[in-house]
């Protein structure tokens, strides 16, 4: 498969931080699409006090909405054409707490099907210390055909 050229990285990349501030969802986490690669993402999420826990470090439920957006946007730089990508299963470990300022996570595709892609990624402080490791299913939601009926 071909490199994209950066003009085309930095198009991707512009694409995807677009489609991403019309979810509100994402836009209230502050997530930012850092880099994008053929199957990978780099994301980051700013760490506010209002996302910890008792313990003051990073609530788990904070932490798997970062890596599912992560994944799914690895996921989707395999299917431009899509009109999106839907978590199917995401199974997360929780290895270290999350704290500091910001928490990066990175994403990867293990295997591209056709309409199901495998995909895993990790949570870490800007220290690069370990917080979560996570692995998903995703599906492809492709654009229907004109003239098929809806959900084939």
């Amino acid at each position: 498969m071909n490199n994209p050229s950066p003009a085309g990285m930095d198009a991707k990349l512009a694409f995807t931080r677009e489609y991403q501030s019309r979810i509100p969802f994402v836009t209230h986490l502050g997530l930012t699409t850092e880099a994008l690669g053929q199957g990978t993402a780099r994301l980051t999420m700013p760490l506010p006090k209002h996302f910890t826990n008792s313990l003051g470090t990073a609530h788990g439920g904070v932490i798997m909405s970062l890596l599912d957006v992560a994944l799914c946007t690895a996921a989707r730089t395999l299917h431009p054409d899509s009109i999106g990508v839907i978590t199917i299963d995401l199974s997360t470990s929780f290895i270290g707490g999350g704290t500091g300022s910001k928490l990066i996570a990175e994403a990867r595709v293990l295997k591209d099907g056709r309409s199901m892609i495998f995909v895993e990624g990790e949570a870490k402080n800007e220290d690069g210390s370990l917080v979560a490791k996570a692995i998903g299913t995703v599906r492809v939601r492709l654009k229907e055909k004109e003239g098929s009926p809806k959900g084939t």
